[in-house]
């Protein structure tokens, strides 16, 4: 049986040690290998090509966001997630905009952790349940209500929830079997209907319909 590559990114020794005892009792994981500041995350990313990257945000030379940014545009097969103690809106929304697939607290179950990078690897995006309602709290309700009378079509609603999920475009056109220019007039289409800005409303939107249920 194939594994899932894991990389794990995280200064700290001992948390280092602990993460990869829990991932590995696993036996569909894999760690192959380990950094401990985000230019070596980089590095070892490109070597290794693994599934997924756990990454902590606090982290020398490079912050794992910034390195997270870099890792999704250099690449893009490679899912991140966000490993930190920081459950405030303001980290969530700066990993929204990072490309991370999912965000987890460091407190968080052992159990969960393997859940969420099993997630991540499958295309789908992790938040963790004790930050899910500041994301969801953050969205106006009468941005919401002004824009509720206007139905999104089938494929629009298709698109965004792809988008929502993580999916890259040409992964989105692939399963659709539409163009890239396809999907990004649709991903538009849909943003220009719901009042969208970015990514991050994207998300919360989709979390108001049940779409990021942690199934």
């Amino acid at each position: 049986m194939t594994r899932l590559r894991v990389l794990l990114a995280e200064d700290h020794n001992v948390m280092r040690e602990g993460l990869r005892m829990v991932i590995e009792r696993d036996s569909g994981l894999e760690v192959v290998g380990e950094a401990d500041n985000g230019v070596q995350a980089i590095q070892l990313t490109r070597d290794l090509k693994p599934a997924v990257v756990v990454m902590d945000i606090s982290m020398p030379e490079l912050n794992g966001l910034k390195a997270t940014e870099m890792l999704t545009a250099l690449a893009p097969d490679t899912r991140v997630l966000i490993l930190t103690r920081h459950s405030d809106s303001s980290y969530v929304q700066q990993l929204l905009r990072s490309g991370a697939s999912g965000y987890i607290l460091k407190q968080s179950a052992s159990d969960q952790l393997v859940h969420a990078i099993k997630r991540v690897a499958g295309g789908q995006a992790y938040l963790d349940p004790a930050i899910t309602d500041q994301v969801v709290g953050g969205i106006s309700a009468d941005r919401h209500t002004a824009h509720a009378g206007r139905k999104l079509s089938n494929r629009e609603e298709a698109v965004l929830r792809s988008v929502a999920l993580g999916f890259l475009t040409k992964e989105i056109a692939t399963e659709l079997n539409i163009s890239i220019k396809t999907v990004e007039t649709h991903k538009a289409n849909a943003m220009g209907k719901l009042g969208m800005k970015n990514r991050i409303d994207i998300v919360r939107y989709a979390m108001l319909q049940g779409w990021l249920q942690d199934t």
